[in-house]
């Protein structure tokens, strides 16, 4: 994040996000200030409370594919939930406290795959030579550690010198890949730890207790030895060795900090835990959760299985449709939380037509790619490509508004006759040009009973 200026992020949003300007410039901005604020001076860094975001739109417009990009761009702890997922404590279902848990794992699991890499060229060294033991293991007066019986000085010398030469030489046929197709008895070592349930007051919800730290050595190690080539032993073993060299304190340390200090939570769907009247029914906990929210989002201690976490610092962007509420009705002090509101716009005929070939992860490119694999060339012509963006704007209008999600379902209609055939198609070439399209959906876009169900 240190390299990105909010131009260069918007920029880089901009090559799979079409439109919504104003929600980039708002993310863009908010990513800036974290790295921002790790800059200015000790005693005013604390201060700086994070500016959470709120994405209002319909559905299929960008907020969560902002989110996912987001998650790519920003090398800190990202973890989107959905926050229909939780309930009121009391009630059957998940804590929201969990949702920081979950991030810690995540910033663990990210921190540690960091000092894997640092530690792999050693791990290597150490397989290497594990490997080399097994190829040509040591003499027995080495592996028990006795003193040699009583041979001449010179014929030991003599005999440790051909044994390093040996070595040497498996070494330098094992680091050219000579030796890879080679099988040994590989012995790796796992120790089996219990599952434990717990039932707690708020449903079967995780509970923090490390059984491994708990009990110690209490549960013996298994030892499996399996055969397998020297190409696979080599990962196996580095990436065991990786492990033990890793230093789990600091790992720890590192993944905590990282989480207060740049960690983000994308709350999405936040429109469905505000209810109009919560006093009974489904949406009784639906306030509930909101109220349990707060505390996280105002800035608390969470108890982790690696320690206590600190929310005051971790960016919440939230998103939501809101069809039949409206962000006021969210209770006060939650919305005093979530400062910068941004609107997304609904997606019309031009916007469809650039989502479709613009993006790098664009749909027509990747129905292309599918179809090569078959070896299928499709040619889509600029008129197939408008029609395929005026039909999707037309059932949007007539049906329910899905925004781009409409164009999933649109393509896979008419490919879908195509798709099921092409193993056993002679011809290998088809344009898609808008008479192709007419044919295959014309009729039913134009059956607003038939495209409820269908389109």
């Amino acid at each position: 994040m240190k390299s990105l200026t909010p131009k260069e992020i918007v920029s880089e949003l901009n090559k799979y996000i079409i439109g919504q300007h104003d929600a980039k410039r708002a993310v863009a901005i908010a990513l800036r200030n974290r790295w921002r604020r790790q800059n200015v001076s000790d005693d005013l860094k604390d201060e700086i409370a994070p500016k959470n975001i709120i994405m209002i739109g319909p559905t299929g417009v960008g907020k969560t594919e902002i989110s996912r990009r987001l998650a790519k761009l920003s090398q800190s702890p990202f973890l989107k939930i959905e926050a229909s997922k939780f309930t009121e404590v009391g009630y059957v279902g998940r804590d929201v406290e969990s949702m920081v848990r979950d991030l810690t794992d995540l910033a663990i699991s990210q921190v540690k795959a960091e000092e894997a890499e640092t530690v792999q060229l050693k791990a290597k060294e150490i397989a290497e030579e594990r490997i080399l033991d097994l190829l040509l293991p040591p003499r027995k007066e080495e592996r028990s550690k006795v003193e040699p019986t009583e041979k001449p000085l010179e014929l030991v010398n003599k005999e440790q010198g051909k044994e390093n030469t040996t070595r040497e030489k498996l070494r330098k046929l094992l680091r050219e890949h000579k030796l890879d197709e080679r099988v040994v008895d590989l012995e790796t070592t796992q120790r089996t730890i219990p599952i434990v349930e717990i039932f707690s007051g708020s449903g079967m919800e995780e509970m923090d207790i490390n059984v491994k730290d708990m009990f110690g050595n209490l549960f013996p190690k298994k030892t499996r030895k399996r055969k397998a080539k020297i190409s696979e032993a080599i990962e196996i073993i580095t990436q065991e060795e990786a492990q033990r060299l890793i230093d789990m304190d600091k790992v720890t340390k590192q993944a905590i900090e990282r989480v207060e200090q740049s960690g983000i939570i994308f709350l999405d769907e936040i429109d469905k835990i505000v209810g109009k009247d919560t006093s009974h029914g489904p949406d009784v906990s639906r306030e509930g959760v909101q109220r349990d929210l707060l505390p996280i989002v105002e800035g608390s201690t969470v108890t982790t299985k690696y320690g206590m976490v600190k929310t005051d610092h971790i960016l919440f962007v939230a998103s939501g449709a809101f069809y039949s509420s409206k962000p006021s009705d969210l209770i006060p002090e939650l919305q005093g939380r979530f400062p910068i509101r941004v609107e997304l716009e609904s997606l019309g005929k031009e916007e469809f037509i650039r989502i479709l070939t613009e993006p790098q992860n664009a749909l027509i490119k990747q129905y292309k790619a599918l179809m090569e694999t078959e070896g299928i060339e499709l040619i889509f012509k600029d008129d197939g490509i408008a029609e395929i963006a005026e039909i999707a704007t037309i059932v949007n209008e007539r049906t329910e508004n899905i925004g781009a999600r409409r164009l999933y379902t649109i393509m896979e209609k008419l490919l879908d006759e195509l798709s099921f055939d092409a193993p056993d198609l002679e011809k290998k070439k088809f344009t898609i040009d808008a008479l192709y399209v007419i044919e295959k959906l014309d009729s039913l876009a134009k059956d607003e009973d038939l495209s409820r169900y269908i389109l």
